[in-house]
């Protein structure tokens, strides 16, 4: 009777200290874990995100110039070649776009009215039934930046949200680092010399992004 009633405050004993363990275990395993988790404050990973982006397109803005600066073509020799074989222009002077190609091109002209920082230009020696617009901001639509080398490609890329993000960043590049010196909001009677790119879709209306944008 003795030794059955001394067994059971061994037993309990043996229970808690099993819990014990278990909630011993428990607690270091939480602690690893809050020690490897970084809190992000809300907005903080969207923030991240824009900054890498931004990084990015400042590295890759200077490379897509050059390349469209040494590829340009001059506005009457394209407006010829497009209106001679549209297909085989976007072959021989262009890049891969997907609905159209993506056109470099240069020009020298007198800016007309603006549209929402878009302006017309009657650029030397284009015909006179194209119309030629530029964008100067302050929104750079389009992608025509990030696809005008063809070496910018959607498997660089986590998402889509990326891939479009990136454009974006790159439009910012432009205006960071090509107009950010000129007086967008009065351009309309000056001449302009502008080298860029555009999405040939309309022959005969050709919007165009700036790689590099010189007032006379």
């Amino acid at each position: 009777m003795t030794s059955h009633t001394a067994a059971m405050p061994q037993r309990q004993w043996k229970k808690r200290r099993g819990k014990a363990v278990m909630i011993g275990v428990a607690v270091v395993l939480l602690a690893a874990m809050a020690w490897d988790t970084t809190v992000m404050p809300i907005g903080a990973e969207e923030g991240q995100e824009g900054a890498k982006m931004a990084r990015f397109a400042e590295e890759e803005f200077p490379k897509i110039r050059e390349d469209v600066d040494s590829r340009a073509v001059g506005i009457g020799k394209l407006s010829s070649a497009i209106a001679e074989d549209q297909s085989a222009a976007g072959e021989k002077y262009g890049v891969s776009g997907g609905v159209g190609p993506i056109m470099p091109v240069t020009f020298t002209g007198v800016v007309g009215e603006s549209t929402s920082g878009t302006y017309e230009v009657k650029a030397d020696g284009a015909p006179d039934d194209l119309v030629v617009r530029v964008q100067t901001g302050p929104a750079i639509n389009g992608t025509d930046l990030r696809d005008a080398t063809g070496e910018i490609e959607f498997g660089q890329f986590k998402n889509q949200i990326e891939y479009q993000n990136a454009g974006a960043a790159l439009n910012d590049a432009m205006k960071a680092q090509v107009l950010s010196d000129i007086d967008t909001q009065d351009l309309e009677g000056k001449t302009v010399t502008v080298t860029g790119v555009f999405q040939l879709i309309n022959p005969n209306n050709w919007l165009v992004t700036p790689v590099d944008f010189s007032v006379q």
